[in-house]
């Protein structure tokens, strides 16, 4: 049986033409409602540090990428289950979590501290705290201290970051444990959390607070991953980084591999 061949100069042609068509397409899973690293826009479009970085990251891969909105407590089982392809969601790097998920490096540094009424005397120690409302986002670095540190509090569960902070403003909890940037950037300095206040140390151990927020790809993909952490080593080198970190912070959260020395 003899094969057909295509003509010389029209398989040449199309060797040259696919290339220009081909873009991978990958699906970033964000949050949507953690200010200001994710968040609904009034014209309903995603917003935030996690989603420029996601962004930015995708460009230097050359890649088509779309958003996927997710609940954070969702994330790594809608990961698994192939909804998307990376998580851009300040998701810290834990060793629980790297047992299910494969992370870049760090793309920002933070700490957690607690939030409260100005006016209230609450002392933030386990025995200040007992007997009060903590409110925590479910399945969080934030939550598992909490229930460590604080167990003669009363720790309540939101599936989002910003309920916490309702709840606060309308007195249904104590005191709110958070990321500081998040409390800050998306509390503190908006209307609704005037004659509040950050209030206590700030908690930054490993042991409880993992090495920094990564993102994560499933385990099998670690050549993205690798490419992801290509990407995110151009952005800050390029000073892409600095540029969308100064539209939300007014403190430097670069990673310490990027930072100048």
């Amino acid at each position: 049986m003899r094969r057909k061949l295509f003509p010389v100069g029209w398989a040449l042609a199309l060797a040259m033409t696919l290339p220009a068509f081909a873009q991978e397409t990958l699906r970033l899973g964000v949050e949507a409602a953690y200010p200001p690293f994710s968040e609904l826009a009034p014209d309903g479009t995603i917003k935030g540090f996690d989603i420029d970085i996601g962004m930015a990251v995708c460009e230097r891969l050359k890649a088509r990428c779309t958003l996927v909105q997710s609940e954070f407590d969702a994330m790594i089982p809608a990961l698994a289950a192939r909804k998307f392809d990376a998580i851009v969601a300040s998701m810290s790097i834990t060793p629980e979590r790297s047992k299910a998920v494969r992370f870049s490096k760090v793309y920002y540094e933070s700490a957690a501290r607690f939030v409260v009424k100005a006016s209230s005397p609450i002392a933030i120690t386990p025995e200040g705290l007992k007997g009060k409302a903590i409110g925590v986002q479910r399945n969080t670095i934030h939550e598992k201290f909490a229930v460590a540190q604080f167990p003669g509090a009363r720790i309540v569960r939101y599936a989002k970051q910003d309920e916490a902070f309702l709840d606060l403003v309308a007195g249904r909890i104590d005191a709110s444990l958070a990321d500081v940037i998040a409390i800050d950037q998306g509390f503190l300095k908006r209307p609704s959390g005037k004659g509040f206040e950050l209030r206590g140390p700030s908690y930054d151990d490993p042991k409880w607070f993992g090495l920094g927020p990564g993102i994560a790809v499933r385990k099998a993909d670690e050549k993205l991953a690798a490419r992801i952490d290509e990407a995110l080593t151009a952005i800050v080198a390029d000073g892409t980084y600095a540029r969308l970190a100064q539209r939300y912070f007014s403190v430097d959260i670069t990673p310490a591999w990027g930072r100048k020395k």
